[in-house]
């Protein structure tokens, strides 16, 4: 007979099988490494090194975390009542052009803690309704929805080029991008909340962003664990024919958890455009919405770990710049490599260790232990 798994407890569910699942895609990667004839030990400790060693890395660490943070709470959102919610880049795109519609026209007339209220709104508000058609023709016409969503992002991107070139764009510039905002939409920093342990930073783009981020994953965390609506989602995510049976209308549940997760996939917008750039330009989400599904994933769909992803995530990015000026053998595309792995042991790979872990578990369990006791004495 073949052994019974167990029930995992919460800390290794949601923690020791996602460490487990990192420790093996570095390890892979060292090889990597090592194929291009550099040291693998050398190359992590310079790439925590340019992530956390510095204030400087540590502001550029969080600054990429906030947009993952969004995005990763998009995802998993949608995840909770069984959608698969792959459009935030696009859902991105169209809040962006929200973002700078609201910053062009008021960042003249109010200080920036009244734009930002302001384009907060604007950002959920079209994020939500660029979900809204998707999550329709899932609930309505069968469409599923990451087809769906992937053709959105396409669309999404072609509007954004017709929006900058034919509307927003300065008359006299080339570049398709807005004007720079002024002083009323560009976001206030946090480096200083950094310099107050004694770091250093130059100039970095961590602000005030990172905060909306931390309180939308606290309400992400009351809305899917304290709410009916949340019981509701996490219900039809289960077993849509049990939701069925429950009364759950499957139209409003999927409508209604598709604009929150668009909402979540609109506020990534708000960092890069109003914290850094301070316009609204080409290619601004860089591929944000799609690392948030690995970001989702590696923190087990809960809030908590979604942020500790982001920022693992945002160590990636900052530390593997570093990495790509530190050794020049080990490119930006290696770069991309590793962070590939991690995204494949973290998601696709994400329960190749779990019967294993199970299986110890149910074997230490004190049932497991009884059973042996019983068998013995039959014996």
């Amino acid at each position: 007979m073949s052994t019974p798994y167990a029930k995992l407890p919460a800390w290794a569910d949601y923690g020791l099988i996602p460490v487990i699942n990192l420790l093996v895609a570095f390890v892979v990667a060292g090889f990597v490494v090592l194929l291009v004839g550099e040291n693998p030990f050398r190359a992590a400790a310079v790439l925590v090194e340019g992530a956390f060693g510095r204030g400087q890395g540590i502001a550029f660490t969080l600054f990429y975390a906030t947009t993952f943070i969004f995005s990763g709470l998009s995802v998993a959102v949608a995840a909770h009542c069984g959608l698969f919610n792959i459009g935030g880049e696009g859902q991105g795109y169209i809040a962006g052009l929200g973002i700078g519609i609201v910053c062009l026209a008021f960042d003249s007339v109010l200080p920036w803690w009244l734009t930002f209220p302001i384009a907060i709104i604007a950002a959920a508000a079209m994020g939500a309704l660029w979900a809204l058609i998707p999550a329709y023709l899932q609930a309505k016409r069968g469409s599923h929805i990451v087809i769906t969503t992937i053709m959105f992002n396409f669309i999404a991107a072609s509007v954004m080029v017709r929006a900058l070139v034919g509307y927003l764009k300065p008359p006299a510039s080339m570049a398709p991008q807005t004007r720079t905002f002024l002083e009323g939409a560009q976001l206030p920093k946090l480096n200083w909340v950094i310099e107050l342990f004694g770091a250093k930073i130059r100039s970095a783009p961590f602000n005030i962003s990172f905060l909306l981020a931390l309180a939308m994953a606290f309400l992400v965390w009351v809305l899917i664990w304290r709410t009916r609506l949340g019981y509701e989602m996490r219900t039809y995510g289960h077993s849509s024919k049990a939701a069925r049976y429950a009364g759950i209308s499957e139209t409003r549940i999927i409508i209604i958890a598709m604009m929150i997760s668009g909402a979540l996939a609109g506020m990534m917008a708000l960092n890069p455009t109003m914290g850094d750039q301070h316009n609204v330009a080409l290619e601004f989400v860089s591929g944000a919405g799609f690392v948030g599904i690995a970001v989702a994933l590696m923190g087990r769909l809960h809030p908590v770990g979604i942020v500790l992803a982001a920022i693992l995530f945002g160590m990636l990015y900052q530390g593997g710049a570093e990495l790509a000026f530190e050794m020049p053998a080990i490119s930006r595309d290696m770069i991309v490599i590793i962070q590939g792995l991690v995204i494949l042991f973290a998601g696709a790979l994400e329960h190749m260790f779990r019967p294993y872990v199970q299986a110890l578990f149910a074997s230490l369990s004190p049932r497991s232990v009884g059973m042996e006791a019983v068998k013995g004495k039959g014996a």
